[in-house]
């Protein structure tokens, strides 16, 4: 008997955006955090970083860019299940982006439960240089259609 899962293990998208510094700014007045770090270029010349660096919940941005990928793809197959984020776990922030880099984000699932209707996944930032900045763990619970569009508000 085959998976119910709409996806299955080894499944992977990967997408390359330069960060931008409008990207910094609007994600800036939308959350609030107007932090030096990300908005005072003279203030961070005098620290290690020589530079500002983009928000870490900016990149978990980009890593739901990528699960939305995969439903994105899933959907197009006209499946019976609909998935939704459980979250993202183990996120570790390994090195600094800083406006202007590219980054490229991989997201790949690595498990899949019947059972539970979930799958697992991994995710990866890397920049320009190929250094890994970020990851993280997805946790996605995949619903049937009927009752996604029930839960909807």
């Amino acid at each position: 008997m085959g998976s119910r899962l709409a996806a299955s293990v080894g499944q992977r998208v990967s997408f390359s955006k330069t960060v931008a510094e409008s990207d910094v700014y609007l994600f800036a007045g939308i959350t609030g955090d107007f932090a030096p770090n990300h908005v005072d270029e003279q203030f961070m010349r005098r620290t290690q970083y020589g530079r500002r660096i983009a928000h870490g919940a900016l990149l978990v941005g980009y890593m739901s860019r990528a699960s939305t990928m995969i439903a994105e793809r899933i959907t197009e197959e006209d499946h019976a299940l609909y998935p939704v984020s459980l979250g993202y776990d183990r996120i570790r922030f390994l090195k600094p982006v800083f406006i202007g880099d590219t980054i490229t984000v991989t997201y790949v699932v690595t498990h899949g439960d019947d059972a539970t209707t979930r799958t697992s996944a991994t995710v990866e930032v890397l920049n320009d240089k190929g250094d890994v900045v970020a990851v993280a763990s997805h946790i996605m619970k995949w619903l049937p259609k009927s009752q996604a569009q029930e839960q909807l508000p």
